[in-house]
């Protein structure tokens, strides 16, 4: 058996925890998007919650030409099939699809068929939501894959995750080569193949050193005037490569929290390279031993942490940072439906200590639990209100907290 077979089965033995919120969405909303980064596990994903939800059910894949000319008339053939689930991968490919999708959905449910019949599933964020926003309000639900986290990976460890990223094929692979080969790939597919699809013609090269602009910026305060002077193009451009990154679910803008507090805080969002395995391929850090090494470390560590912590956050549960110009910070503020808040802190010591920046930034928000999350093995109060944890521990409180 090859490695590639071995760890496709090996990846779809990994339960992911998105797998009950679809189930759940399925029984209740006609339509779900299903929304990811390529090789997330988006097509496994939907096909095992199709077999385990009972449904009958026919894929189609929108990148074959063989299922894309069933599709010429699609009000014919899937007027063919509404007794079934019918799950549509990169749906961003057939964009004309959505107004036929709405009839289809309205004359169901007069038939009195209400639930689980389009799971469409597509690798860019603004261009579905807003195809799909467009026509189908009211009748799709929205959920994010991410590649793997913390709480669906433990055997393999915090260290592996966190070096190679969470893609399936690059954290199972073979060795370590195998696994940043894998990147390598993933990141020269994306830029010549992948982002064309999506937006205006960009160069691959200048794409490319944006990217990279963006995995040694990792963490850093968004300065778009900077990114562009170094590209060598205006500041609205080097805006719309940030976007289109973005909405291709490879880069994070973490918001700042902004409230009246009569503080004088920092307005403009940090930026993220979400997959820690993707910034270290970015800037060719092979393994452990040299990300160790690298000045990325820091920022490195704090995009795993931060990335995981909100790929299992309950759903309505949204990040930000907090920053004042008087030195007040909390590397990670989570916000609650019911308006509470979670500082965290992140650090890279074994003995970490909490600096004067993060208690006056809680004395400013009042925050309603105190983190510290740190790369070692136990649970303990640094003080009274503020626990250190290691970053799977801190996966599990936030999970259970509601």
């Amino acid at each position: 058996m090859q490695f590639e077979e071995q760890d496709s089965i090996i990846a779809s033995m990994i339960p992911r925890t998105l797998t009950p919120r679809l189930l759940e969405t399925l029984a209740r909303s006609p339509a779900i998007a299903l929304l990811g980064p390529r090789q997330a596990g988006k097509t496994t994903l939907a096909l095992e919650s199709a077999q385990t939800s009972g449904l009958p059910f026919i894929y189609l894949d929108l990148e074959s030409g063989q299922d894309r000319a069933k599709l010429e008339q699609p009000e014919l053939y899937l007027g063919g099939h509404l007794d079934k689930l019918v799950i549509l991968d990169e749906v961003h490919r057939s964009p004309g699809l959505f107004p036929t999708l709405r009839g289809l959905i309205d004359r169901s449910r007069r038939a009195g068929r209400r639930a689980g019949q389009y799971l469409l599933l597509g690798s860019a964020s603004l261009e579905l939501l807003k195809q799909s926003g467009e026509t189908l309000a009211g009748r799709i639900a929205y959920l994010e894959l991410t590649p793997f986290n913390l709480l669906e990976t433990g055997e393999f460890g915090e260290t592996s995750l966190w070096v190679r990223g969470g893609f399936p094929d690059s954290l199972l692979a073979g060795n370590e080569a195998g696994s940043m080969r894998w990147r390598l790939d993933f990141i020269r597919s994306y830029l010549e193949r992948d982002i064309p699809q999506f937006g205006p013609r960009i160069a691959a090269e200048t794409l490319r050193r944006f990217w990279t602009m963006l995995a040694h910026h990792q963490g850093g305060i968004l300065n778009t005037a900077q990114f562009a002077r170094n590209l060598g193009v205006d500041a609205k451009t080097a805006a719309a490569y940030l976007d289109l990154l973005v909405d291709l679910l490879l880069v994070r803008r973490l918001p700042p929290w902004h409230a009246n507090l009569g503080k004088r805080l920092i307005k403009s969002p940090k930026v993220y390279v979400r997959d820690t395995g993707l910034v270290h391929a970015l800037l060719n850090i092979s393994d452990r031993e040299a990300l160790l090494g690298h000045p990325v470390v820091g920022p490195s560590w704090e995009g795993f942490v931060i990335e995981n912590l909100l790929s299992c956050a309950p759903e309505g549960v949204f990040g930000h940072f907090y920053r004042s110009s008087g030195g007040a910070e909390i590397d990670l503020l989570l916000e609650w439906p019911d308006g509470d808040l979670w500082a965290v802190e992140i650090k890279r010591s074994l003995a970490p200590k909490v600096e004067r920046g993060f208690h006056s930034a809680c004395a400013d928000l009042k925050p309603a639990r105190k983190l510290v999350v740190y790369p070692g093995g136990e649970t303990y109060r640094i003080a009274e209100d503020i626990e250190a944890m290691p970053p799977s521990a801190a996966a599990k409180a936030i999970t259970g907290a509601r």
